[in-house]
């Protein structure tokens, strides 16, 4: 995932009232060109904006030109044609040119460290650079999930302090990205957008901005409703995905199959929504995003106790995973030295290179320490680097590996598996491999 850095070269914009309505370059410019502001960017050029793409990493830049990055088949289409004609999608590094654009819009990752604290420095270095290169007549809007109040303290505050009066001057507003990678189901002119404002007018531009694209755009009444609703959207996940885990461990004790207990619940018109279990939960949202509400809850002593324990939970599932491995080798009389282990798929969910978070790292780090010889195979992701700094490669050849125990942890539609021999035993942590004979449940 992309970050932007404050740049000391950027040109600090003066605060002038314009003696007349400002005219702009670019209808709007993308502000990190990851796996949320690059699809962004071609969903607002191919509505007929022009966009300014805008990213601090020179490697992020040529993978983009080279059309190298991971995309639907609509949005590389859309890339496609967007990288032949430069006048309407501008690919640059360079942050003084945001003074460009009508509006910019924030699209930088904001991810936690291994204590699972907030890490803000990507996204106060792009809204710094923001601020600096803000000029009367835009609109500044932060897609980013953060803490409530974090469009406040980084946007708005600094740009009073440079001199301008918000509403009046430059509008800001606040409306979370609502993409979901790989997912070609929800084309993002169909997703509905909630935006709130720092003010009424601040809403409205807010509102203007995405109907460039948005079919159907959700008003709230202020910056921290728009900031709470994304931090809700993703919690509500992440606490349904503990509950099915635990319900998967249940229903294992009471020798009761939990996807057929799933679907048998996903009949009732109402009051239900399905989630499955797994090895864990990966990806820029749901072992992200309600950590920042933790964080900020901690601060103001107040208890969520019921966020608390599920996160808590999730972080521990890729534990439960090595376990398992653990337990079903004691069964058999062997242990975890020099036992050769196979994962099956290491991205953090099917049909994406998304690594980010992926609990398949853990798990491979923690098998590698416990003295097992762990290798993998995936088409989505031919090279890792693991916490540990330890690196591996996509095995070519899985079946001459020899594994003793083969872990599916993420099945791409393209995984073939028919070189299992049956000598192996297969661990499928997906819950949903049931064309695998013989296969065992976490």
């Amino acid at each position: 995932m992309s970050t932007l850095d404050v740049r000391a070269d950027v040109f600090t914009a003066p605060v002038l009232p314009p003696t007349s309505p400002p005219v702009f370059d670019f209808d709007v410019a993308i502000v990190g060109l990851g796996y949320v502001g690059l699809p962004t960017a071609l969903a607002y050029r191919a509505n007929g904006s022009r966009v300014l793409a805008l990213d601090a990493s020179s490697r992020r830049l040529r993978t983009i030109a080279a059309r190298g990055a991971d995309l639907l088949d609509s949005d590389r289409a859309r890339l496609d044609a967007a990288l032949r004609e430069p006048a309407s999608f501008r690919l640059t590094g360079d942050a003084s040119e945001l003074s460009r654009a009508a509006a910019i819009v924030v699209c930088v990752p904001t991810p936690v460290d291994h204590q699972q604290v907030p890490d803000l420095a990507p996204l106060r270095a792009a809204c710094a650079t923001v601020v600096a290169a803000a000029r009367p007549g835009q609109v500044i809007m932060l897609t980013s999930t953060t803490y409530v109040g974090c469009t406040h303290d980084l946007v708005e505050q600094p740009l009073r302090e440079r001199g301008f009066e918000i509403g009046r001057d430059v509008f800001v507003t606040f409306s979370a990205e609502r993409i979901d990678p790989g997912n070609a189901g929800f084309a993002q002119e169909e997703v509905p957008r909630v935006v709130g404002g720092a003010t009424p007018q601040c809403q409205e531009e807010g509102v203007r901005l995405l109907s460039r694209y948005a079919a159907r755009v959700h008003r709230v009444s202020s910056l921290a409703t728009a900031e709470m609703t994304k931090l809700l959207e993703n919690t509500f996940r992440a606490v349904n995905i503990a509950l099915a885990n635990e319900f998967a461990d249940i229903c294992g004790a009471l020798d009761v199959p939990v996807t057929e207990v799933i679907e048998a619940a996903s009949t009732k018109p109402y009051g239900f929504m399905a989630f499955y279990p797994g090895p864990g939960v990966g990806g820029h949202c749901i072992p992200c995003d309600p950590h920042y509400l933790l964080w900020q809850l901690k601060a103001l002593h107040v208890d969520a106790g019921v966020i608390t324990e599920a996160m808590t939970r999730i972080a521990a599932r890729p534990r439960r995973v090595v376990d398992r491995i653990r337990d079903l080798l004691g069964r058999a009389g062997k242990g975890t030295l020099g036992t050769r282990i196979l994962i099956v798929g290491v991205t953090y969910k099917p049909d994406v290179a998304d690594l980010r978070e992926s609990p398949a790292l853990e798990i491979i780090d923690a098998l590698i320490d416990a003295g097992a010889e762990v290798q993998y195979v995936d088409t989505h992701a031919p090279h890792i680097h693991l916490d540990s700094g330890r690196e591996r490669d996509s095995l070519a050849d899985p079946a001459a590996f020899h594994p003793d125990v083969v872990l599916v942890h993420t099945r791409h539609h393209d995984c073939d598996l028919s070189w299992l021999d049956g000598d192996a035993v297969v661990l499928d942590g997906t819950y949903r491999s049931s064309d695998i004979a013989g296969r065992v449940l976490l």
